[in-house]
């Protein structure tokens, strides 16, 4: 008979929504975050680098004379010693994303909280996008208030408002950075669901990390050599094997990020791939690009940035509701 019974028994089925109780994960997240001493160290450290950078920038645009975007280029001027304010972010974005995540998660399993807040009427879906979206909601607030720094310093240094197209420019330009800082948050995420110690989790981002800023362009380097012929080959040829090269190295969000701000931060700049000679018969150069085009050279870079960012979400959500959890 208890046999029979279990065969009739139902699967239990959910109650009320999978996102009941996002909103209290999400504030309770981002007060963390925000409130935390890690997030203090990481945004002196992001205003004294603003802060070093335009004031080099400064210095450099009032020298050079130009008189042409002027506050776009306090994000590309670079004076020695100090780069420009772009290289800054390029390597400081990934760190700050992966030290908001690498313990999403694992550090819950170490505390022995995660079967006490799964007890309450918070499912694992509410729990894991609330932690995700805090995360990016941090990292948003954070880079929007330098992108207002940045901009304050440069009315103060220059004398003169932005213009319209330098503004969107630097909204646009703003919006690929949360996105590229979305790529680590996730990946770093999902590290911690993976590893049940932190420090495994964020050995594992950071060594992700260095793979495509540092080793990834060596591979890269290394499989177009294998496709390429031992014998003296055609122009056609060399054209094929720098194309590959170009788009394997798109597959790093770091090249991403870079030729995006590029497009965004340079309007003279009006092609990413390889220009022939007669392709730019009648072309007018020198001469900006408005920032439609611009954002249609970008469009698949900001689309694979946000694509990645889903992926390595949705791997990271698999894993999460397949984890055991025991009280």
């Amino acid at each position: 008979m208890a046999r029979l019974h279990e065969r009739e028994r139902t699967p239990r089925e959910r109650e009320g929504s999978p996102w009941t109780g996002l909103g209290a994960v999400l504030a309770k997240e981002m007060a963390d975050h925000l409130t935390s001493a890690r997030m203090f160290i990481l945004e002196i450290l992001i205003v004294l680098t603003a802060v070093g950078t335009v004031y080099a920038a400064l210095q450099g645009i009032r020298s050079g004379g130009q008189t042409k975007f002027l506050f776009l280029r306090l994000f590309t001027t670079a004076r020695e010693p100090l780069p420009a304010f772009i290289g800054f972010l390029g390597f400081l974005v990934p760190l700050i994303a992966i030290a908001m995540a690498f313990d999403a998660i694992n550090d819950e399993f170490n505390r022995r909280t995660i079967s006490r807040v799964l007890a309450q009427p918070i499912y694992r879906d509410a729990l894991l996008m609330g932690k995700f979206l805090a995360g990016l909601f941090t990292l948003a607030v954070v880079f929007s208030a330098i992108w207002l720094l940045i901009f304050g310093l440069g009315i103060l240094g220059l004398g003169v408002p932005p213009t319209g197209e330098e503004t969107a420019r630097a909204l646009w330009f703003l919006l690929v950075t949360i996105f590229y800082g979305g790529i680590w948050m996730s990946l770093a995420m999902t590290y911690s669901i993976i590893f049940r110690s932190p420090a495994t989790a964020a050995l594992a981002s950071i060594a992700t990390w260095l793979f495509f800023t540092v080793f990834w362009d060596m591979v890269v380097g290394l499989v177009v050599r294998l496709f390429q012929p031992a014998q003296v080959f055609s122009l056609e040829q060399a054209l094929q094997l720098a194309q590959l090269e170009l788009n394997l190295a798109r597959f790093s969000p770091n090249t991403l990020f870079a030729e995006a701000t590029i497009i965004l931060l340079r309007p003279s700049v009006r092609s990413l791939g390889i220009v022939l000679p007669i392709q730019l018969d009648r072309a007018l150069l020198g001469s900006p690009l408005p920032l439609s085009q611009s954002l249609v050279l970008i469009w698949p870079h900001l689309t694979g940035l946000i694509a990645v960012t889903i992926l390595l979400f949705v791997v990271g959500y698999v894993l999460f509701q397949r984890r055991e959890i025991r009280a």
